[in-house]
């Protein structure tokens, strides 16, 4: 796409881009809520047209209500929930279901709009057509993420179909994003830097397994296993780090997810940092001039709620709000580390 797309005066089509740019990281928030209020499995069929509207009168939520009782989440974990408790959970994960549904309105709608009025070019097509399908994948990986757990001894989604699902909504957000700074950003305000663009390559692909880890870290619930810092459970090194067998380990060991998604954290921190230091001496575009400390910024606030998250981990209100956020600001750096890769590019 890079190579194919040219820059458009047609501001229209960016916008609505990034509109759906926009739509789809509060499509992420919401699939944060629903997974740390343990909502993911509310909803036990997937109905793609009548499920757009929520169960209606006393006797369609009770009927609900006892599809969700035949999974092992309520047997083992729910059994106390009464019907306003259900409701509660229900709603979350409905939200994200109607969420998708509107987000895939919105563009569908933009892009007849657009093809009636004629505003699209034909480099612009197969770019358009990758969004699309795109769109429809992260459908799929999430329908497969809710089978993963409706299935006996299985309390929750796995954390694999999760953090799947949670990679490819960013790479769908990514890719949204880049298309619409190929239409909007002027070339003058792109500068041709190497050594810059290689560095924020590398950012982008350690960012990458570090989203990874958060997935493991909210899919295995694993800040609860270690609700302490700057050590875990009191020692730098605990030998819960190697609790299970092989390379499994790496990502099926809450304890040894929660120790590297530390480590990661303090690693970026330390780049990005170094980072910053070197586009300080770097000649850059005046828009990379105005934003080249977002990356900073958003790091620092990333693992300032990060800790925040783990300590306050027990508390299951306080859990939702801070992951919420400390995921959020996950998004905000990726976005921002896209936004100076696109300015260095070739």
């Amino acid at each position: 796409m890079n190579k194919s797309l040219s820059p458009s005066p047609n501001r229209a089509v960016a916008w609505w881009l990034l509109t759906g740019a926009g739509m789809i990281m509060i499509q992420v928030l919401i699939g944060g809520i629903t997974r740390l209020t343990e909502s993911g499995l509310s909803i036990t069929e997937w109905k793609p047209i009548t499920g757009m509207l929520p169960p209606v009168g006393d006797i369609a939520w009770q009927t609900e209500f006892d599809k969700y009782k035949q999974t092992d989440q309520f047997r083992y974990l729910h059994s106390n929930f009464s019907l306003s408790d259900f409701k509660f959970i229900f709603f979350w994960e409905w939200f994200h279901r109607f969420w998708a549904r509107l987000l895939g309105i919105v563009f569908m709608v933009g892009f007849a709009w657009f093809v009636l009025k004629k505003k699209f070019k034909k480099e612009m097509i197969i770019p358009l057509v990758i969004l699309f399908l795109l769109g429809a994948l992260q459908g799929a990986i999430g329908w497969i993420m809710v089978k993963s757990g409706l299935v006996p001894e299985k309390y929750f989604v796995g954390h694999i179909e999760l953090t799947t699902h949670f990679v490819a909504a960013l790479g769908l957000l990514v890719y949204t994003l880049w298309f619409a700074l190929r239409l909007l950003v002027p070339e003058q305000q792109t500068v041709h830097n190497p050594a810059l663009k290689k560095f924020t390559v590398a950012l982008l692909l350690l960012l990458f397994v570090q989203l990874c880890y958060g997935g493991f870290m909210a899919g295995l619930r694993a800040a609860t296993v270690a609700p302490t810092w700057p050590t875990i459970n009191g020692e730098w090194l605990p030998a819960t780090l190697f609790n299970v067998q092989g390379s499994a380990n790496l990502v099926n060991n809450p304890f040894m997810v929660h120790f590297i998604h530390r480590g990661l954290a303090y690693l970026m921190v330390i780049l990005i940092i170094a980072w910053f230091v070197t586009i300080q001496k770097t000649a850059v575009s005046p828009w990379l001039n105005k934003t080249k400390v977002l990356p900073l910024v958003l790091v620092l606030a990333q693992v300032l709620l990060g800790i925040c998250t783990i300590l306050y981990s027990p508390a299951a209100n306080a859990l939702v709000w801070f992951g919420v956020l400390h995921q959020f600001t996950a998004m905000l750096l990726l976005v921002s580390l896209v936004w100076v890769l696109y300015l260095v590019r070739k």
